[in-house]
């Protein structure tokens, strides 16, 4: 591959681009992981294993769209050239259907909330697409792993702070009426009806609206192409070449695919996460809330950490640590219940304490969710820093698009085999447990797989 020089991009615009993980982090932490998904599965489906089959078979169909589309849109937007365009146009899809989310009240359809939400995870996804492919132009390759994981960072910090916000200020007890701080929910929202978790649709798309527009205003785009029309033509041209080509270059190849099923695993653990653990402990929004922060405290700081393995190790050497880390954190996650972790090789006291997390059970799921939160930033931070590393500026559109059909491809294939096993045999824990094959397929992929990936392997 030709050696490409980069113009370092002015601070503003870095800091612009880092900012859309910022303002995008909210939609995955509040609503789809913990306040609005375990709301959906535990309040308003009629029991856990139908609401979890429910909102994994929504997760499984945005994963289909977005793998079908993303390489197309990815080749179409080399050809057209800038991508803000783009990441206007699925931004608004995304913040009306966030918006609408608000009419989720208990007893609702549930096919048109998952529906709106599928819509919003597709527009989401592509929306990243775009923003992901500015990146190879903005720094030279050697600042690229640094700048992924801080921008990372940065956004979940962004989620955590959003989650504080509603935890503290809107999330409510049913019995008591007020929140964990002793006050009113705001706006006057009322917790038996859902309204604090339902609220987290329009507070997640303003924030979206208000914090990508330093990207918008800051951040350098790629000069203008050619039309629409002949820009279709050439992407779907292009595409078809470039499908040709990947197989070709052959460790971009294996990464991609070891990537499509890591990646698969780690999209399901973290969308299925918290629902499972809402369904088991019947936590409250309170608790599901609390757990999140905690997560993402931690999440910040192993992202900051993996910024500096990344520039020193390389982006392949966090990869793997990450996937091993989040390989026993699932493990343990699916092997605690109540009075037992481990398969029950460890019992635990069943005693309630009272208060929040007030069993043994809950608090080990907590210490098994500390190594996700420190674990699931640095897995997709370096995996972008790996790509971005391994591809040119000017193939860099189509070839994430490609690398999000590798996030994707098989996306709907996790949650749907996490649905499908626990909606037949009854056992979330057992649907839960198809996430550590995955895990553990991709890193055995990874493992000979070239870093940088277009890098020619050893003989």
């Amino acid at each position: 591959m030709a050696v490409e020089t980069v113009q370092r991009a002015s601070g503003r615009g870095i800091w612009g681009w880092m900012f859309f993980d910022w303002a995008a982090q909210p939609f995955f932490t509040v609503v789809t992981t913990f306040i609005f998904g375990p709301y959906f599965v535990s309040r308003m489906a009629g029991d856990p294993v139908t609401g979890q089959a429910a909102w994994g078979y929504g997760i499984a169909l945005a994963g289909l769209v977005i793998a079908v589309l993303s390489p197309i849109l990815g080749s179409v937007a080399d050809q057209t050239g800038p991508r803000k365009p783009w990441i206007a146009f699925f931004a608004t899809i995304k913040i009306t259907c966030l918006c609408l989310l608000w009419l989720a009240a208990p007893g609702s359809n549930l096919f048109m909330v998952v529906l709106l939400f599928s819509l919003a995870s597709v527009a989401a996804e592509f929306s990243t697409v775009f923003n992901d492919s500015m990146m190879p132009r903005l720094v030279p390759k050697s600042e690229i792993g640094r700048i992924s994981n801080t921008a990372w960072g940065l956004g979940y910090l962004g989620g955590m702070i959003a989650l504080i916000f509603v935890v503290t200020c809107l999330a409510g007890s049913p019995e008591t009426g007020k929140t964990i701080i002793g006050i009113t929910p705001l706006f006057g929202l009322d917790p038996k009806l859902g309204e604090d978790a339902r609220a987290t649709g329009p507070l997640s798309a303003a924030w979206y609206f208000l914090f990508i527009l330093p990207m918008f205003f800051f951040t350098p785009d790629a000069i203008k192409g050619i039309p629409m029309r002949p820009a279709i033509r050439e992407g779907l041209s292009e595409l078809k070449s470039t499908l040709g080509e990947v197989r070709r270059r052959v460790g971009i190849f294996r990464f991609l695919v070891a990537r499509m099923i890591y990646q698969d695993g780690v999209n399901a653990l973290l969308a299925l996460g918290g629902t499972f653990a809402a369904g088991m402990f019947h936590w409250s929004i309170t608790e599901i809330g609390l757990f999140g922060i905690i997560l993402n405290v931690i999440a910040i700081f192993g992202c900051l950490a993996a910024s500096r393995l990344d520039t020193a190790f390389g982006s392949k050497v966090v990869v793997m640590i990450a996937l091993v880390l989040l390989s026993i954190a699932t493990v343990g996650i699916v092997s605690t219940g109540p009075g037992y972790t481990l398969f029950g090789a460890l019992p635990l006291p069943t005693t309630d304490s009272g208060g929040l997390f007030a069993t043994a059970a809950e608090k080990a799921y907590i210490l098994y969710g500390l190594l996700i939160g420190v674990a699931f930033g640095p897995v997709q931070a370096s995996s972008r820093s790996y790509m971005a590393r391994s591809v040119t500026a000017a193939e860099s559109g189509r070839y994430f698009g490609i690398y999000a059909l590798a996030g994707r491809a098989t996306s709907f294939l996790a949650p749907f085999m996490v649905a499908t096993i626990t909606a037949v045999s009854g056992s979330p824990r057992l649907g839960m447990a198809v996430i550590i094959l995955f895990l553990a397929a991709g890193m055995a992929i990874l493992v000979g797989t070239p870093y940088p990936a277009d890098k020619p392997a050893e003989q």
